[in-house]
């Protein structure tokens, strides 16, 4: 029996503009597709359109359940032999969990080509004014996740000193891991950005303190990436906003 292939595919961070040549391709050639809850409505529109479409979103408390389903959907779409697409919001290899299934795919014998897609956490700052690091100000960034496993946040200690941090999926629990941030020594007068539903028609960008957000003062829906440190100041010059000073309370 014929088995398919599956391709791993980013969607990037909203925009169907910001995808790539290869991801467009996969899309229009695609027979099934499982996507997720962060792939947006224009980009599901590009795919082709006799192929299947299953959605495979994770709501919270949900996860462990889905991705078994996942697995298992990738695994009957291949042995039917079908071109298939598992479309993942951003980047797969960026907290995608497209590691594990590739992994999963690869112990059934069954290909995988990875498609690269831009990350939010990399992306979104950029176009929203905010560049992860500037001579000057921030030699180096790291990307971390704000879901807790049982309510439980990792040590952040090693975070305190790193120049500018980005926070993936940490709506939720932001004053808990911004408390965390300030006790393990980040300024509280630090400077932070949320990118609400960023390349989107309907972004938004709040900007607070650190210890704003630690205060529970700042009001942001997921999905949002989260920026901490001095660059987030360049915002204003970058853009010519008017609000140069980052204030305390939420923008």
């Amino acid at each position: 029996m014929k088995r398919g292939r599956v391709y791993l595919v980013g969607a990037g961070p909203g925009d169907p503009e910001l995808l790539t040549l290869r991801a467009l391709q996969v899309l229009q050639e695609a027979e099934v597709v499982l996507y997720d809850r962060l792939v947006s409505p224009a980009v599901l529109e590009l795919i082709h359109p006799l192929a299947e479409r299953v959605y495979v979103g994770k709501e919270p408390g949900e996860q462990s359940g889905v991705q078994q389903r996942i697995f298992q959907l990738l695994l009957h779409y291949a042995h039917s032999g079908h071109r298939v697409v598992r479309l993942k919001g951003g980047d797969p290899m960026v907290y995608g969990r497209g590691g594990e299934e590739w992994l999963f795919l690869a112990q059934q014998g069954i290909e995988v080509e990875l498609v690269p897609g831009l990350s939010a956490a990399l992306a979104l700052p950029g176009l929203a004014g905010i560049p992860l690091t500037l001579r000057g100000v921030a030699r180096g960034f790291a990307v971390i996740s704000g879901h807790t496993q049982d309510g439980v946040l990792p040590d952040l200690t090693a975070y305190a000193r790193v120049d500018t941090l980005v926070v993936l999926m940490g709506v939720a629990g932001r004053a808990q891991i911004a408390q965390n941030l300030i006790k393990v020594g980040r300024n509280p007068e630090e400077p932070s950005a949320f990118i609400e539903k960023g390349a989107t028609p309907e972004e938004r960008v709040v900007l607070s303190s650190l210890d704003a957000v630690a205060r529970g003062q700042v009001r942001v829906q997921a999905p949002a990436v989260w920026v901490i440190g001095e660059v987030v100041r360049q915002r204003a010059g970058l853009l010519g906003v008017r609000q140069a000073r980052i204030p305390r309370e939420v923008a």
